[in-house]
């Protein structure tokens, strides 16, 4: 779907809701979150709609309720699903005799919103379960938001919107989950609020990849980041990242080959071996950028994005996409989430890309600028050599940035801000995707030896990137 339909307003889909008699359900809302059910009882004839709200808004009674949490959260995911199980088990029990034409749902929220001082950060977790038929199984649906109105009102404003449109936007689309997504900030704008995640599970969306959602909340701005692990489910970025020792690795992965391996294997290496990292607190990221996926292309291929992500899986990894072309976008981006040590691990090639100042003529500060905030954190860059035409070995110890920024260059090599990855291979330095791509195209079994040989069983077993 390339456009978002026009929104008919968060009042007249409340309205159709509460006008359509078979859909009938309970509110739960913790914290900022009380709009939403507000919503629909301002929009008139809400009395077909909703059996009951509550606001457990005392963390006694929330806790009395619900049940306490081992993290002590009142605002995470698992309160969420206590609260949609509870609520949705409750209408199943004291509705029995509706069941034949009700098509149940419960609706919950737990939000904090921006304090008085203005000094937290303000997110919350909304999540609907619902049926389509009556008597017929449930669905979920839920999302992380960010908050980014700086006034409170306005931030409950934002949820109560947002809130009607999950609701409107199930029982309405439910067989074109994208549309779903697209229409969540109906009536919003991205500078309000922020989805950085979200997921779909029950039998009706069976078919729906949420590693293909998170790619869209990315694609249409909804976020600049996702994130999902190993196992395929997605994650919000704060619980992937916080207070870890972050290490990314940026790549195209088409597919992942023998350098790949052998660059990130040395370089985190070499990282857990510095004096001031904990290896316990390492967390991993393989990251697609949205440029990377295009390959100059308008649209993106979403069973090619899937074919590397599977590989990346396979491989034990989590992965981030975003759409940080930048590379001091993407340590900014990561800063947020901890003050421990990061590392980018990369080729030399990159490092030559980030002293091109032609990539920061938009940038007030130029190249200053850019290296500022590359660098400006707890982070190192771990650099694999690479050979040129020549096949010369190109390293720290003879790479040659313009004569004007050999100073720059030399600073960040005083101040421990880049190193060679040690050991690496120098037969490994010629392998290039693309032309691995190619003989993968072509049937030429000569790639299975640039690949990794877990990779080359993923590739011939699901038939990926047109394996004939």
């Amino acid at each position: 779907m390339s456009n978002r339909i026009k929104s008919i307003g968060t009042k007249q889909k409340a309205l159709q809701i509460n006008l359509d008699r078979s859909i009938y359900g309970s509110f739960a809302e913790i914290g900022a979150g009380q709009e939403v059910a507000a919503n629909f009882f301002k929009a008139g004839g809400a009395s077909g709609t909703i059996a009951k709200t509550i606001s457990a808004y005392d963390m006694a009674f929330s806790d009395a309720i619900y049940g306490e949490e081992a993290s002590g959260k009142y605002v995470c995911e698992p309160r969420l699903m206590k609260m949609l199980n509870r609520e949705f088990k409750l209408l199943q029990v004291r509705l029995m005799d509706s069941a034949d034409e009700k098509r149940f749902f419960a609706f919950a929220n737990t939000v904090a919103a921006l304090n008085f001082q203005k000094t937290n950060d303000p997110h919350g977790w909304i999540g609907l379960r619902f049926q389509l038929t009556p008597n017929g199984p449930f669905n979920d649906v839920v999302i992380h938001v960010n908050m980014l109105d700086n006034d409170n009102v306005l931030q409950q404003q934002a949820i109560g919107i947002i809130g009607v449109n999950l609701l409107h936007a199930c029982f309405n689309y439910s067989d074109d989950p994208e549309k779903i997504l697209v229409s969540l900030l109906d009536d919003l704008s991205t500078d309000r609020i922020e989805i950085d995640m979200i997921r779909f599970v029950g039998p009706d969306f069976k078919e729906v990849d949420n590693r293909l959602m998170s790619l869209y909340l990315v694609k249409y701005g909804y976020t600049q980041a996702a994130v999902f692990g190993p196992d395929g489910n997605v994650m919000q970025p704060y619980d992937a990242l916080a207070k870890k020792h972050i290490v990314a690795i940026r790549g195209r992965f088409r597919p992942v080959t023998n350098i790949f391996s052998d660059m990130l294997k040395k370089g985190l290496r070499q990282f857990e071996n510095e004096p001031d990292v904990d290896d316990d607190k390492i967390c991993v990221l393989a990251e697609l950028t949205l440029r990377n996926l295009t390959d100059g292309h308008k649209t993106i291929n979403e069973k090619d994005f899937l074919d590397r992500v599977d590989i990346l899986c396979s491989l034990g990894q989590t992965v981030l996409i975003s759409n940080f072309h930048e590379y001091f976008k993407l340590v900014s981006y990561l800063g947020q989430f901890t003050k421990l040590k990061m590392a980018l691990i990369m080729g030399m090639p990159n490092l030559e890309y980030i002293f091109e100042e032609k990539h920061y003529k938009e940038l007030p500060g130029g190249i200053l600028s850019a290296l500022g905030q590359l660098f400006g954190s707890n982070i190192k860059l771990f650099l694999y050599p690479t050979v040129d035409e020549e096949g010369e070995v190109i390293d720290l110890q003879n790479f040659k940035p313009e004569e004007h920024l050999k100073g720059l260059f030399q600073y960040l090599l005083d101040n421990n801000k880049l190193a060679d990855i040690e050991m690496s291979d120098k037969s490994l330095m010629n392998i290039h995707t693309d032309q691995v791509l190619k003989l993968i195209e072509n049937g030429d079994a000569e790639w299975e030896k640039y690949v990794p040989k877990l990779v080359a069983t993923q590739i011939k077993k699901n038939k990926l990137f047109g394996i004939k």
